[in-house]
């Protein structure tokens, strides 16, 4: 039996010799009065790749994120030495990675998704008078810089919560490490002594981590979701597993130094990594129905209250608590700097 490509594309439906009818949904045998008595369910090798996407996503991300969590190694508590300096200086590359993802992944596409949503808004509600002073006043307005506008917006919004915590419940936020400084509680005190108290104070950051990245994590599997053929979803996939696998590593020992339960732990990291495969399912969804107006517009303003949200816990929590480390200041800025060129160079392909 032969189907032309044309049939298939079509998803038209081909009789050969009266016995087999095909269609998009796969093979359908029937005897010579017509009745289907059997089905053979066909799988298009588009979708079957997403679906293997789908459970490399999910796999890479627990495999990633509990390697921390599951090996006492990475327990600075259990640290002495030589040991301590590996876990700062490891800890130091995380804050490159999250650097990296922050400015050469979320940023970059919520600026480019915000823009080119905008522009086709204002194309689609041009009105019909085209007047020199209206296309200035036009223009005036597409130079406006809405994208960083929408990112600066997440990261008030943490930052209003941050400070909200601390005003109705002092303490329970944690402090910054400015604030420890002036308090005479130095950040140091957890690469070199392991106190006890330090790590308990950090449980909103902690939560806005995660919800940032499960934010990011749903747009990523959803733009795999929507890619249109086999080589794109499979590139785009490839690249969103380097980025991924490194960002949930961090996550993982980023749980781990701040003290989190182990218990917790593993649930933040089954939670982060069900959110790139609801991701791709929700755009394999969209593939198959219609779509809708503004949905692109809603996706990226989300992206941009994301990318926010990452970059406040990047540079006010990761960073300045790795670069108070005791260690040389040329090694941690080695270590920051291969973490941001990893993410850098993986860049290049997402």
């Amino acid at each position: 039996m032969t189907v032309s490509r044309d049939a298939r594309a079509a998803a038209a439906v081909v009789r050969v010799n009266g016995w087999y009818t095909y269609s998009r949904s796969g093979f359908h045998f029937q005897d010579r009065c017509g009745l289907c008595f059997s089905w053979i369910p066909r799988m298009e090798p588009l979708l079957g790749v997403k679906i293997g996407c789908l459970f490399a996503l999910l796999v890479l991300t627990l495999v990633c994120g509990l390697i921390p969590i599951c090996f006492k190694w990475f327990q600075i508590d259990a640290a002495t030495g030589r040991h301590r300096r590996v876990l700062s200086l490891l800890g130091c590359a995380s804050a490159g990675v999250f650097l990296g993802a922050g400015l050469m992944h979320m940023t970059a596409e919520a600026l480019e998704g915000i823009d080119s949503e905008i522009q086709k808004f204002k194309m689609q509600n041009r009105t019909e008078k085209e007047g020199n002073a209206s296309d200035d006043a036009g223009s005036a307005q597409m130079e406006y810089p809405y994208g960083e506008l929408i990112i600066s917006l997440g990261f008030f919004f943490v930052f209003f919560l941050e400070s909200l915590a601390l005003q109705c419940c002092p303490g329970a936020a944690g402090e910054s490490p400015v604030q420890e400084e002036w308090s005479g509680t130095h950040v140091l005190e957890l690469h070199s002594h392991g106190s006890p108290h330090l790590p308990s104070k950090r449980p909103l950051r902690a939560l806005v981590l995660l919800l940032s990245l499960s934010f990011h994590s749903v747009f990523e599997g959803l733009a795999v979701g929507l890619q249109p053929t086999v080589a794109t979803a499979v590139q785009l996939c490839l690249a969103v597993l380097a980025h991924k696998g490194l960002v949930v590593f961090g996550v993982g020992l980023r749980l781990v130094q701040i003290g989190t339960g182990s218990r917790w732990a593993t649930l933040s990291i089954l939670s982060l990594a069900l959110m790139s495969p609801m991701g791709l399912v929700l755009g394999l969804a969209v593939t198959r129905g219609d779509p809708k107006g503004g949905q692109g517009l809603a996706q990226a303003v989300l992206e941009g209250v994301a990318a926010g949200t990452f970059l406040y816990v990047t540079f006010l929590e990761i960073l300045p608590r790795e670069l108070a480390g005791p260690e040389a200041p040329l090694a941690k800025w080695g270590c920051v700097a291969t973490g941001f060129a990893f993410m850098a160079f993986i860049a290049l392909w997402a």
